[in-house]
């Protein structure tokens, strides 16, 4: 190698570099379909950190359980004060209650008697993520109906596009 002229060696680091994909050093990467969506962990990072609270109020929604789903026809809702939810990831699993409060500084949201004791004596409560519970009661008002009809008027007709998929048949009674 000491004999060997350093533009070689330094053509030979290129190709090197060259020659691992990125594709091939993370196996889970997914193709990306949408290109006005960015897959840029820096921009997806600063959007969720700097995201308004109207916006966080979208994006901190729950699942319905299995039984709102079939009444209302809709799969997730944004949480709000008084629905009341049932814990289904982490410690506290199993566990049922009140929503006392929506956190969206902290992204958590509060709920009765989900509280543990801090050090010098004072309950405090316990910060739990929306998607890690299913809302099993919700809180009804007039919005929030209005919300229900919209997403579910939605989904209907997705429902009702979803057969319309182009077969070979369709495509070759087209060419000449």
């Amino acid at each position: 190698l000491t004999n060997t002229p350093h533009r070689f060696l330094v053509h030979r680091e290129k190709t090197l570099k060259r020659e691992v994909s990125p594709i091939s050093k993370n196996p889970a990467a997914k193709m990306k379909y949408n290109p006005r969506v960015t897959s840029s962990r820096r921009k997806n990072r600063k959007a969720h950190f700097t995201a308004s609270s109207s916006e966080r109020r979208v994006i901190m929604s729950s699942p319905l359980s299995t039984d709102l789903r079939q009444k209302y026809n809709v799969r997730s809702m944004p949480i709000r004060k008084d629905d009341e939810v049932q814990i289904v990831r982490g410690t506290y699993k199993g566990r049922e209650g009140k929503v006392v409060q929506v956190y969206r500084r902290k992204w958590v949201i509060h709920i009765e008697r989900i509280t543990r004791e801090k050090v010098n004596g004072t309950t405090v409560n316990v910060g739990v993520q929306p998607s890690k519970v299913v809302i099993t009661k919700l809180r009804l008002d007039k919005d929030r109906k209005s919300l229900l009809e919209r997403k579910a008027k939605g989904r209907a007709n997705a429902d009702k596009e979803k057969g319309t998929k182009f077969t070979s048949e369709d495509v070759m009674q087209n060419v000449d």
